[in-house]
């Protein structure tokens, strides 16, 4: 029992929690949060969930690592999905933890149709998007009234395979957040411009977001394609296209930030 534990439902025997761990440090974790990672028997947790975040687990709860990174070897999510009903079954309290939000780009919620047709009950808890809380850290809203009314969310994952418009988007004017787009950034780029984004719109890049491997870089768009090849850009990474992208310099000599190193 943690001195929160009032703030949240009990983690009961036999269910499954599906919990945001945030962008990184531990600090915007949720209560609910907080209080699973302290009751779970086993944390089912993907590559992007920061060390400091396992820590605060309870002694004598099992870590299963459950991550899928692009280009390397990655377990199916169909085996994911099965092994957290299979622990369950067990009767133990699983907590599948992801980094960010569970349901933006997250796959959680293939997880809750496979747990609802294994009659599982499970628990949702969001977290603090990384996208957003990538660029909010450092000073950039996703939406001022000044320059956007809307905001764009992408995944660069699957960029290759065409099956995102991109020049759809650029034309909309919106910013785009795009996150695991790193790999794929020579095409998203000549996408976006040909759907006639100007090469010199404004680019922030976030590397690992609140963690000690944190790194900001600030660009235009038709410069991302070099800077990925020079190492500059490397993933996991956040990418917001767009007037937002350029709010960062106009208050950075008062933002007191979680200690990146900014590159130009």
């Amino acid at each position: 029992m943690t001195p929160l534990s009032r703030y949240s439902p009990p983690f009961a025997p036999g269910t499954v929690w599906l919990v945001g761990a945030g962008p990184g440090d531990p600090g915007l974790l949720t209560i609910h949060a907080l209080n699973a990672l302290a009751a779970a028997d086993v944390v089912v947790h993907d590559a992007l969930v920061d060390s400091s975040v396992l820590s605060l687990t309870r002694e004598g709860a099992v870590l299963e690592f459950a991550g899928k990174r692009g280009g390397q070897p990655s377990a199916a999510q169909a085996d994911i999905s099965e092994r957290l009903i299979a622990l369950a079954r067990r009767g133990l309290r699983v907590l599948r933890l992801k980094g960010g939000d569970p349901f933006v780009f997250g796959r959680g919620g293939e997880e809750a149709l496979a747990l609802a047709e294994a009659g599982i009950p499970f628990r949702i808890i969001p977290g603090v998007s990384s996208g957003l809380a990538s660029l909010a850290i450092h000073g950039v809203p996703a939406t001022t009234r000044d320059t956007n009314h809307a905001v764009i969310l992408a995944t660069g994952h699957c960029a290759a395979d065409g099956s995102t418009d991109w020049a759809a988007l650029a034309r909309t004017g919106a910013p785009l957040v795009l996150y695991m787009a790193v790999t794929n950034l020579p095409e998203i780029v000549e996408a976006l411009i040909g759907g006639g984004l100007p090469g010199a719109t404004p680019v922030l890049v976030v590397h690992g977001a609140t963690t000690a491997r944190e790194r900001v870089v600030e660009a235009t768009l038709e410069r991302l394609p070099a800077l990925a090849r020079e190492g500059a850009i490397r993933s996991p990474a956040v990418v917001a296209v767009g007037a937002i992208a350029a709010f960062r310099s106009a208050i950075a000599n008062h933002l007191l930030e979680f200690g990146a190193e900014a590159a130009q």
